[in-house]
C-alpha cells in the first residue's frame, strides 16, 4: 500500500504531500490542474522513463519520495538482500531526475538501477491508463489479455511451441539459403574443401608438429647432446667411486655415527642428496642408451616438417590452429554445400519438425479455446455490475495455417452491447464508454488471482456517464474492499463513492502557474463535487446534489 506521495519540481507542482491510505482515494481536479503530475510523479516513482522535460522551470532537479508498506516476505527478503532497510514492512523509495536528464533512484537508502526499482514496484503497484483503453481495439492486446489470463497451462503451452517454431524458423532459413548460395558461396564452399582435404591429408594431430621440432633438434645435436649426458653421469657414477656420489655416501656416513642432532640431521640431508644422484645417474643412463643417431630418421621428420609447414604456408595459419579448426571447417561445409542430397535431409527433417509445429499449434489453441471461453463468462459478469446489464464479451479464436511468433490463431474480442444484438469487433462496435468499462472488467478479472496491494487507474471513467458512472463508481468501491485504489476522474459520482478525495487546484500569479494538493475534509468534498456537477462549486443545487451523491455513495 502506497502510504505518503512527497513531490518536489514537477511541471506546475513545487512541492505537495499527499496521504494515502486504504480503500479507495479519488484524485480531481479541472482540467489541466496538474493532474497529470501527480500521476507522472507515481510512475517516477514505481520506475518508469525519466523525462528531463518534467522537471519544473527555473529547478536543478526534480525529487519524487515515497513511502510505501509490503507484507510480501520474499520481497523484502530480496529487497533486504540488496541491502535496503526494510524495517516494520517500509520501503522508502526516492527518484530525482535532474535537469540535464541524469536520473537516481534509492530503495531503503541503497542505490538502485531503474531497472530494479521498476521490476521491484511491479509487485506492489499496478498502473491502468487511458493509453490502454486505445490498444484493447488491437488484435495483439487482447491475445496479451488472453494469455495472460490462460494461466500456467496456457503458458506452458505457449513455451513448447515457441521453441519449436524457433527451430523451425531456423531450418528455413538455412534451407532457402542453401537453395539461393551464390556463385561466391560456390567458391568459398570449394575454398574450404581444399583446406579441409590439406589438412585432414597429414593425417596429423594436435601437437605433433612441436614433436617433430623436438626431435630434429635431439637428432641434429645428438654428439654434443651424448658428450653432455655423459660428462654429467661420470660425474655423478664413475668406476674408479671418485664420483659425487660416493663422495656424498662417505659424508654422510661420517655424521651419522656422531650423536649430536644437527649434525644428525645434516647427514639425512646428504643420504637424501646421495640417493636423488643415483636416481638422475640411471635417468642419464637410460637418455644415452635411447640417444639414437640413425640419419634415416632424422630425413624422415625432417621430411615430416616440410609437409606440416607447406600447410601452414599456404593458408598463413599455424599448423595447430588449423588442427583446431578442422570440425568448424566441416560445419561450414554442411551449411554451404547446397547439394541435393544434404537439401534433401534438410527438408525431410524440416517436414517432421513442421508436423510436430503444428501439434504445438493445436494444443495452443486448445488452450486458448478453453481460457477465451471462461474469460468471456467472467468479464460479462463484470460488465453486468458495471451497467452493462445484457452485454456480454465473445472472444474467438480460429486457428490459421500461418505460424508466427505468437502460434497460429487469430484472436478476436467482440461485445454484444445489448441482449438480442450480434456480437461486433471492439474496434469497430464498441464506443468509448463500452470499451472503458471492458477494459476495466477485463483488468479485474485479470488481477482477480493476484495479489496486488495497489491498482491505480487514469480516468478508466472516460466516455462514461448517469448511471453506468453510479455503478462504476460503486464497483471501484467493492474492489477498494481487498486492494488500494486510487483513481483520477472528472465524474463526481465515480469520486462520491471515494473513502478519501484529494483534489489538485492550478493557482496563476502572474506569469507564474503552480499547483497545489489537498485533502479534503467532508465539507470540502461537497463543494469539490458541486464544481465538478455544474462547474459552479457554489450553486445551492448542485450543492444539493453532491450532498445526495455522497449520502447514497455510503
Amino acid at each position: 500500500m502506497i502510504a505518503t506521495l512527497g513531490i518536489r519540481n514537477i511541471g506546475v507542482i513545487s512541492s505537495a504531500n499527499l496521504e494515502f491510505g486504504p480503500g479507495f482515494t479519488a484524485l480531481t481536479g479541472e482540467t489541466g490542474a496538474g493532474k497529470t503530475m501527480v500521476l507522472t510523479a507515481l510512475g517516477l516513482l514505481l520506475g518508469a522513463r525519466a523525462d528531463s522535460s518534467t522537471v519544473r522551470r527555473g529547478s536543478q532537479q526534480l525529487l519524487v519520495e515515497g513511502r510505501i508498506f509490503s507484507t510480501n516476505p520474499e520481497l523484502l527478503t530480496r529487497l533486504q538482500d540488496l541491502g535496503c532497510d526494510t524495517s516494520e514492512d517500509e520501503i522508502l523509495i526516492n527518484r530525482t531526475v535532474s535537469s540535464d536528464g541524469r536520473s537516481r533512484a534509492a530503495i531503503g537508502g541503497t542505490a538502485v538501477p531503474v531497472s530494479v526499482l521498476e521490476e521491484i514496484t511491479s509487485e506492489l503497484v499496478t498502473i491502468h491508463g487511458q493509453s490502454e483503453q486505445i490498444r484493447l481495439r488491437s488484435p495483439a492486446k487482447q491475445r496479451e489479455a488472453l494469455d495472460s489470463f490462460g494461466g500456467t497451462g496456457l503458458a506452458a503451452a505457449k513455451t513448447t511451441y515457441l521453441g519449436t517454431f524457433r527451430e523451425f524458423q531456423e531450418l528455413r532459413s538455412r534451407i532457402e539459403r542453401m537453395r539461393t548460395a551464390s556463385e561466391t558461396d560456390q567458391l568459398k564452399l570449394n575454398a574450404l574443401r581444399l583446406k579441409i582435404a590439406d589438412i585432414a591429408g597429414l593425417e596429423s594431430q594436435v601437437g605433433e608438429f612441436n614433436e617433430v621440432e623436438e626431435q630434429i633438434h635431439r637428432l641434429s645435436n645428438v654428439e654434443s647432446l651424448r658428450s653432455a649426458a655423459t660428462k654429467a653421469h661420470d660425474a655423478l657414477s664413475s668406476e674408479d667411486g671418485s664420483d659425487a656420489t660416493e663422495f656424498l655416501a662417505k659424508a654422510s656416513k661420517s655424521l651419522e655415527s656422531t650423536s649430536d642432532p644437527d649434525l644428525k640431521k645434516l647427514a639425512k640431508q646428504l643420504s637424501d642428496l646421495t640417493s636423488l644422484a643415483g636416481d638422475i645417474s640411471a635417468e642419464l643412463a637410460s637418455y644415452l642408451a635411447d640417444l639414437d643417431a640413425d640419419p634415416q630418421v632424422l630425413d624422415r621428420l625432417l621430411g615430416r616438417k616440410a609437409e606440416l609447414v607447406a600447410v601452414e604456408r599456404r593458408y598463413g595459419v599455424p599448423i595447430e590452429e588449423l588442427l583446431s579448426d578442422l570440425p568448424g571447417f566441416e560445419s561450414d561445409v554442411l551449411d554451404l554445400d547446397s547439394s541435393d542430397e544434404q537439401i534433401e535431409k534438410l527438408e525431410t527433417h524440416f517436414r517432421g519438425l513442421e508436423s510436430m509445429l503444428q501439434s504445438h499449434a493445436a494444443a495452443l489453441t486448445a488452450e486458448r479455446l478453453a481460457a477465451s471461453s471462461l474469460l468471456s463468462s467472467r468479464v460479462s459478469e463484470e460488465l453486468a455490475q458495471l451497467a452493462m446489464s445484457g452485454a456480454r464479451l465473445e472472444i474467438q479464436v480460429t486457428p490459421g495455417s500461418d505460424f508466427d511468433v505468437h502460434g497460429a490463431d487469430k484472436i478476436e474480442f467482440l461485445l454484444a452491447a445489448h441482449s438480442g444484438v450480434d456480437p461486433r469487433p471492439l474496434s469497430k462496435g464498441a464506443s468509448g464508454g463500452e470499451l472503458s468499462r471492458i477494459m476495466l472488467a477485463i483488468e479485474l478479472v485479470l488481477v482477480a488471482g493476484q495479489q496486488l496491494p495497489t491498482m491505480i487507474f487514469d480516468e478508466v471513467d472516460a466516455g462514461v456517464g448517469g448511471q453506468a458512472a453510479v455503478e462504476l463508481g460503486r464497483r471501484l468501491k467493492k474492489l477498494a474492499e481487498s486492494t488500494q485504489v486510487i483513481v483520477v476522474t472528472h465524474l463526481p459520482q465515480v469520486a462520491a463513492f471515494a473513502d478519501r478525495q484529494i483534489r489538485v487546484s492550478k493557482n496563476v500569479s502572474g506569469e507564474i502557474t503552480e499547483s497545489s494538493v489537498e485533502l479534503l475534509s467532508d465539507t470540502e468534498r461537497q463543494t469539490e463535487l458541486a464544481r465538478m456537477l455544474s462547474g459552479n462549486p457554489d450553486s445551492e443545487v448542485a450543492l444539493e446534489h453532491a450532498k445526495e451523491l455522497l449520502d447514497s455513495a455510503r
